[in-house]
């Protein structure tokens, strides 16, 4: 049973899809984890849900409305932030009434010609649906996933700067708001990207949980943004894995359940990192 599954073709697009949107998420998630916007990834995996009932709604694809959503969202709350950056109090005043209107979306949807009988669209957003990408979606997939591993490459090191000193980075003239802007706009993004693997609930998992288990394990940026890669690349493909093993084992929750068993196992080692303690090499 188990290598019949590995030879489908779904699950390749799967592994191939979830690999590099794995990928994406561990190097925006570091960034997140670091400059404490993990708040922000948790709206946006809200607004994800929104922005896809929105488009079924609308008679559009439904990566359409997560992307747009996920996007648009993430300029304003940066827009209204201090240097690009999102405040608590800005995402908290938008987070009900956000899911709100996705249960809005998901009515219209569902009691219209085009949804009828189709309830099973919300669940699939909500949870995810990695299983069911064809060639063409996970090309896409790995597509916009690669581009946003290489935006996040190339702004690395001042993005990085203007973390941990943001007034010292805009003294020595970095573009602060600009990069808080296109920051959240990859993390618009990838947030869009990833509903399709784990669904907008699980979304901030793979967000935050290697990320978080990097900054545990080492005080150096560079090898830290490596690291949360290089474990949610770890954690997508140990997910799949077990849920190809285990057939009722859903793919988002095995994903999830790997992510979190390595963060909590960071716990059993004293914390190396902490975010004052980060050097990052200026000029």
């Amino acid at each position: 049973m188990t290598t019949s599954v590995w030879a489908q073709p779904f699950f390749h697009h799967a592994l191939l899809a979830g690999t590099f949107i794995a990928l994406a998420a561990g190097l925006v998630g570091y960034f997140l984890v670091l400059r404490a916007q993990v708040f922000t990834g948790d709206a946006l995996s809200h607004v994800a849900f929104t922005g896809a009932m929105a488009a079924l709604a609308g008679g559009y694809d439904l990566r359409l409305g997560l992307f747009v959503g996920c996007v648009l969202v993430a300029l304003l709350l940066a827009g209204v932030g201090r240097r690009g950056k999102a405040d608590d109090v800005v995402i908290g005043s938008a987070f009900a009434w956000v899911l709100g209107l996705g249960s809005f979306f998901l009515t219209l949807y569902t009691t219209s010609a085009s949804g009828l009988g189709d309830g099973g669209a919300g669940t699939s957003v909500l949870f995810g649906s990695i299983f069911g990408l064809d060639g063409g979606q996970a090309l896409v997939a790995v597509l916009v996933a690669l581009a946003v591993a290489v935006a996040v490459l190339l702004i690395a090191r001042p993005l990085l700067f203007a973390t941990l000193d943001e007034n010292v980075a805009a003294a020595r003239g970095v573009p602060v708001k600009a990069l808080g802007l296109g920051f959240l706009v990859l993390v618009g993004v990838t947030a869009g990207e990833a509903t399709q693997a784990v669904g907008s609930l699980l979304l901030l998992g793979l967000l935050a949980a290697p990320a978080g288990a990097a900054v545990r394990l080492t005080d150096r940026p560079f090898h830290g943004l490596a690291l949360a890669a290089g474990l949610a690349v770890g954690e997508m493909w140990a997910g799949l894995a077990l849920s190809a093993w285990i057939p009722q084992c859903p793919p988002s929750f095995a994903v999830m359940a790997a992510a979190t068993a390595v963060y909590a196992a960071t716990w059993l080692r004293p914390r190396r990192a902490s975010r004052s303690s980060l050097v990052v090499a200026r000029g």
